[in-house]
């Protein structure tokens, strides 16, 4: 028979109810397995991380102590830290465009989410993310450098200061973790938001963005023909989205969600107001994102092309969703408009720095189309994202990379910390 309780001790009932559920579940065979599996399989994890810690760090030959420094750009430096900074703002703009879509119950959720999130990637980072994002090992993971120790006063030959490139890379990784948390809203419980977090931000983005952005990466060393993506369409947006379906397929629908092919059709956001505000912080936040990439004040016309590039994809792709939503039920549609632009911005993140404005429009104007077309497919198969994480960041992320090899011009190098390399 069920405990009675008073409505006086609200706090007694929640932890009679989590003390009696964990009564249950320890009871439960199964469940005590699963338990000691999934912390067993984390646990050896971890551990192998800190003995692969332990051997790097005090080992002087895999220690970039005593590297010379590259004498420090102060204009490059704070091009730098102004692009990190309107980057973080991104933060601001995420958690106000998945409150606004999502249902009022999971506002503060969000919210919270979202600052615990930018907390738990600071140190994640800064142990071992940075590491093995961005130092050398071996193709496939950096292997030393763990909090930020033994390594040059410069990055590489940036001239730009260690911590300042730090901050932005953070900024990214950031973003990236972010992503994920919109495809899951409603489903994913606190510990859940935390676990993955650490698992995004310490491990999934900074070793497959070494495969890219490393100095030795597999992907970044295959050549004259290697693997290009200037802000990260593929190595931020991408990952990101990819992650957001797996939590979408992994946690199931909403509770009452009802997909189209059903009779129902994805609940209205519940302040679109809200939502479109943070999507424009979002395009305001990409001026970072994008022309920061350079990371170097002194490539004027890879700013300025970065620049207009980023703002005519945003521009065609948010008129063209805008209009084939009209179309398609007669309505003007504002939340698929914001996907809309945000799809041009993904977009264009990779191919930013080598294509014309004519390829830029037509890059925008593609994805216009394809978020909403990924959308579909997503409620056709019964997948529920209330935001719109996966059709933005993993289906135009990937169209992105691939209209890097069919926009690009030839006729733009590679940037470098005094412009862009012409040879």
């Amino acid at each position: 028979m069920p405990r009675l309780l008073t409505a006086r001790s609200p706090k007694l009932a929640t932890r009679v109810t989590l003390r009696e559920r964990f009564t249950a579940n320890f009871r439960d065979p199964t469940m005590r397995a699963n338990v000691l599996a999934l912390a067993g399989g984390k646990f050896i994890g971890l551990a192998l991380v800190m003995a692969a810690m332990w051997l790097y760090l005090p080992t002087p030959l895999h220690a970039q102590a005593g590297a010379p420094s590259a004498e420090i750009n102060a204009i490059n430096t704070m091009w730098v830290l102004i692009a990190a900074f309107l980057v973080f703002c991104m933060q601001v703009g995420f958690v106000m465009l998945e409150a606004g879509f999502a249902r009022s119950r999971e506002s503060v959720n969000i919210l919270v989410e979202g600052i615990v999130d930018t907390a738990i990637c600071g140190v994640t980072f800064w142990a071992w993310g940075f590491a093995f994002m961005f130092e050398p090992g071996n193709g496939f993971i950096g292997m030393h450098g763990f909090f930020l120790n033994g390594l040059a006063d410069t990055y590489g030959s940036t001239g730009i200061p260690l911590l300042a490139f730090w901050v932005f890379q953070f900024a990214f990784a950031d973003t990236c973790s972010t992503i994920t948390s919109g495809a899951m809203v409603g489903r994913c419980g606190f510990v859940g938001d935390i676990l993955y977090s650490i698992g995004v931000t310490g491990f999934i983005y900074p070793i497959v963005g070494h495969w890219g952005w490393g100095p030795d990466g597999w992907l970044a060393v295959m050549g004259p023909a290697a693997f290009r993506d200037f802000a990260g369409s593929t190595i931020v947006h991408s990952i990101g989205g990819a992650i957001s379906l797996a939590g979408a397929i992994a946690l199931g629908p909403r509770l009452g969600r009802v997909f189209r092919r059903d009779g129902g059709g994805p609940p209205l956001p519940h302040n679109i107001i809200l939502g479109a505000v943070g999507g424009l912080i979002l395009w305001f936040g990409w001026y970072g994102f994008n022309p920061g990439s350079t990371l170097s004040a002194l490539d004027m016309q890879g700013i300025a092309r970065v620049s207009f590039n980023t703002t005519m994809a945003a521009c065609s792709a948010g008129l063209t969703a805008l209009f084939y939503a009209y179309m398609r039920v007669k309505k003007w549609d504002l939340g698929l408009t914001v996907n809309g632009f945000l799809a041009g911005l993904v977009a264009i993140t990779a191919p930013c720095y080598w294509v014309s404005p004519a390829g830029a429009f037509a890059i925008g104007a593609v994805s216009g189309v394809l978020v909403i077309w990924f959308t579909d497919l997503l409620e056709f198969v019964r997948i529920d994202d209330p935001i719109g994480a996966v059709p933005v960041h993993l289906g135009c992320g990937v169209w992105g990379t691939l209209a890097l090899g069919l926009f690009a011009t030839g006729q733009y190098g590679l940037p470098t910390p005094t412009g862009m390399d012409g040879s």
